[in-house]
């Protein structure tokens, strides 16, 4: 049952972010409308009861959980506090002194208190905006525009909040000018964004007010649980019944942008090599000749309707790349629509060869971009129904057919998906044993574990990772390196060890009433074998790729409230075998240090720690174009000398005409550098075993 419920999680946030069915367009709704309603108060009740008794971080409704909910919901309605003052703010907080007590009650007068103010204050700040695009504005004066003020102070007063209004105006324009855009275009998409601002916040109901709220408080619990009102969940409803079509990529709303928090294995959005995690999605077209439409500021909601469509249909994305920060150059992409099937999600394999330190040995490589399992033709009584366990198995009995001295497991960009099948992956390269422990929030432990006798491969095994490896990919990883089975190779990964489930807050108020709304709760935490959590910390390499030391604040570590890392007593289990790693890693480190796709790789990651970091940018156009034109040259130089040095000439993404063909063999040489090194690293374990070294790392 749990695996079900986990493989059900993953399906609901995806269908959720990336394909909302058709939303009748909202109406204005009057300040006196905003008031809460009897349901409303019942709803927050039995909110307050579920996750008191079943939520895994037990939850203490006191006076300090309290202030952290109320500035958790000033941050989701003000994150860059750039609409309330001080003074706002200061009543907010003395009104809601009794919070916690009112919160007991389903009281919710606080939080609508603050949302008439709030929608207030964005049609003064609209109106100023406005104002300032009629008039003339200047670029050559040496200021800056903090672009990320979430530490800043509240501003005293409104002359503070119009000088920071001022920079954003002026920043807003200066990179849409940069985007080659004429001044009327600007100040044409300007207004539109701003009056489109004013008028979504105009359509916001009593029901959107009482969720964002409810999502302050959930989320001051711990980040993956979240409440979904009457309306959301009758759209979730009807977009499980839906195919599910788009362009694969997973949205989240951050400040007033929309960022690509993953893309979908076998979606457009991930096969186009275009678009990548963090990415800032700022406008979006119809067509291959529709007028595109500024989103930022829009709803996540919105920008989700505008980007689905049918299968076989044309969306345009303008999309502000990770690596360039909030304000760098945009560029735009053409996507084809398409359904995602199981298929395209399934693993596949190829060999890597002709290695200089390895003649004439070959390395399997298998790629798995999701642990999927298709629980409806299961479920159907279809013996041969897909999953990921029986088509690696396949791909493993072909890859020895063909002689491969190891296999490679690639789990790079690897969000997860179904338990069962992680654990029955792990089966595939041990015998019997425990693979994962599962924690309740009544502190029951369970063991899954692989019980199906037999190794389909007992060759030398790594598993490739990145920091986008999470969940299930974890836990696999982990049984891996527990059990001394294989070497786990790349960067620390995502640190995703929670378990959802989504609980109808219905079922806890008998008799006729209004529609009382889901509750995605944490109810569980993922431990490893040995003991420790995958939560937070994620799987650590046993060789590291220099990639990692840039990363920041990333995944899991990045988010408010996650739970910590934390362990219990390990299971019974028997290690495969004792490694080390030092030999290996010295000798990786050595060709790393030459190696011209890594120093692309690390000078991408540099960039994005970079961008991540900066939180203010010049208002001056000289300094901008030259901070933007350093930034893209920093990273083109070292990929067209990459490129080069594979005889692969570089072609321009963003150019008029591009060669398809050309361009896939670009991104095919790219995305094979890690996997190159990896089963470099493979032949080294592999030699120095075969050569009886002292040092061997590598199973057989």
């Amino acid at each position: 049952m749990r695996q079900r419920l986990y493989q059900l999680q993953l399906v609901v946030f995806l269908t959720l972010v990336t394909m909302v069915a058709a939303i009748a367009k909202p109406q204005s709704t009057s300040l006196s409308e905003l008031f809460p309603s009897p349901g409303q108060t019942k709803a927050a009740i039995v909110i307050n009861k579920v996750l008191e008794r079943y939520h895994y971080r037990k939850v203490v409704l006191n006076q300090t959980f309290a202030k952290t909910v109320l500035a958790k919901y000033l941050k989701q309605l003000d994150p860059n506090k750039s609409f309330f003052i001080a003074r706002d703010v200061e009543r907010f907080e003395t009104g809601a002194r009794n919070l916690d007590e009112s919160m007991r009650r389903g009281e919710l007068d606080v939080a609508f208190d603050v949302f008439r103010v709030y929608r207030m204050r964005v049609d003064e700040r609209v109106a100023y905006a406005l104002k300032l695009l009629d008039q003339k504005l200047s670029f050559d004066v040496a200021e800056t525009f903090a672009f990320d003020s979430s530490e800043a102070q509240w501003a005293q007063d409104s002359a503070e909040l119009d000088d920071r209004w001022r920079r954003r105006v002026k920043n807003d324009f200066l990179t849409l000018r940069l985007a080659d855009k004429s001044d009327d275009e600007v100040r044409d998409r300007l207004r539109k964004r701003y009056e489109g601002l004013a008028r979504r916040i105009h359509q916001f109901n009593g029901d959107d007010v009482f969720q964002t709220f409810i999502n302050a408080y959930t989320e001051s619990i711990e980040p993956h649980t979240s409440y979904m009102s009457p309306s959301t969940s009758e759209n979730f409803d009807i977009s499980m019944k839906l195919s599910l079509e788009g362009i694969g990529a997973v949205l989240r709303g951050d400040n007033e942008y929309t960022v690509v928090q993953s893309t979908v294995p076998g979606g457009p959005a991930r096969e186009s090599g275009q678009i990548h995690a963090g990415d800032q999605i700022v406008g979006v077209a119809q067509g291959l000749d529709g007028a595109m439409e500024d989103v930022v500021g829009w709803r996540l909601e919105d920008v989700v309707e505008k980007i689905r469509g049918p299968k076989g249909s044309v969306v345009r994305l303008q999309i502000l790349p990770k690596s360039s920060g909030s304000t760098g150059h945009s560029r735009e992409i053409s996507l084809v629509r398409n359904e995602i099937k199981l298929e395209d999600q399934a693993a596949k394999s190829y060999l890597v060869d002709d290695l200089p330190n390895g003649p004439g040995m070959k390395v399997g490589v298998i790629e798995i971009p999701a642990f999927y399992r298709d629980f409806e033709a299961e479920g159907a009584g279809d013996a041969n129904f897909r999953s990921t366990t029986r088509d690696v198995r396949k791909l493993i009995n072909d890859l020895v057919m063909r002689g491969v001295d190891g296999v490679l497991i690639d789990l790079r960009g690897n969000g997860g998906g179904s338990l069962a099948e992680a654990t029955s992956l792990t089966g595939l390269f041990i015998d019997t044993g425990p693979v994962v422990q599962v924690k309740d929030a009544f502190g029951k432990v369970e063991v899954e574990a692989d019980t199906d006798a037999g190794v389909a491969y007992t060759g030398p095994l790594a598993v490739l990772v990145d920091r986008e490896s999470a969940s299930a990919s974890e836990i696999f990883a982990a049984a891996i390196q527990d059990y001394g089975r294989g070497l786990i190779i790349g960067e620390p990964t995502f640190g995703k060890g929670t378990v959802q489930t989504l609980i109808d807050l219905n079922r806890y108020v008998p008799g006729d009433h209004d529609d009382l709304g889901r509750l995605r709760l944490t109810m569980a935490e993922f431990f490893r074998i040995s003991g420790g959590s995958t939560q937070l910390r994620g799987v650590e390499p046993d060789i590291r790729f220099p990639t990692a030391e840039y990363m920041t604040e990333h995944g899991e570590r990045s988010l408010d409230n996650a739970l910590p890392w934390t362990r219990i007593d390990p299971a019974n289990f028997k290690k495969a075998s004792a490694m080390t790693f030092d030999m290996l890693t010295l000798k990786s480190n050595e060709r790393v240090s030459r190696d011209l796709g890594f120093q692309m790789l690390t000078e991408r990651s540099k960039l994005m720690r970079d961008a991540e970091e900066q939180k203010e940018i010049s208002l001056r156009e000289r300094d901008r174009r030259a901070q933007e034109d350093q930034r893209e040259r920093r990273f083109k130089d070292e990929q067209d000398r990459f490129l080069r040095s594979k005889g692969i000439t570089p072609v321009d993404e963003d150019a008029d005409q591009v060669d398809e063909d050309a361009l896939d063999a670009q991104r095919e040489a790219i995305a094979r550098i890690e996997v190159e090194e990896a089963a470099r690293i493979m032949v080294d374990g592999i030699s120095m075993q075969r050569g009886r070294d002292p040092r061997a790392v590598m199973r057989n």
